[in-house]
């Protein structure tokens, strides 16, 4: 495992967080691979909806932990814990995202991202399927 390699991932999930945090859909979108793809809410969502879904998320801070990271060659794969603090309410929302990473020609880049919750009765869930509807095609 090289410590180059990890430390790359960990800046790439930062950006990640932060871009979230600042609402900067180019900026999160940067982070993946062009075929990436964002998993929540029952259901699996290219770039192209990215706008969409995260103009549809709560604002708030995106405050991730350091990802539990297992290297194989120019792939890896990941966990990163997650706790959101809505910015009107304060309100939290705790989980972890599974990833898989993808070293490019621009680095490391997220090519999957899905998110679990953690809810209060202990259940760890993709999320409620009505917490973003498609627009009709």
């Amino acid at each position: 495992m090289s410590t180059d390699d990890l430390m790359e991932i960990q800046q790439l999930l930062a950006r990640y967080a932060v871009h979230m945090t600042r609402g900067d859909i180019d900026g999160v979108i940067a982070v993946f691979t062009p075929d990436g793809s964002y998993s929540a809410f029952g259901d699996s969502y290219g770039l192209d909806e990215f706008p969409a879904l995260v103009a549809a998320a709560p604002k708030g801070l995106f405050l991730t932990g350091t990802p539990a990271v297992e290297l194989s060659g120019d792939s890896a794969t990941g966990t990163q814990p997650l706790c959101f603090v809505d910015h009107a309410t304060h309100d939290m929302r705790i989980g972890y995202y599974n990833d898989t990473y993808l070293r490019t020609a621009e680095g490391w880049r997220l090519q999957t991202r899905a998110m679990t919750f953690i809810r209060r009765s202990g259940t760890h869930d993709s999320g409620r399927p009505h917490a973003y509807q498609r627009p009709d095609a």
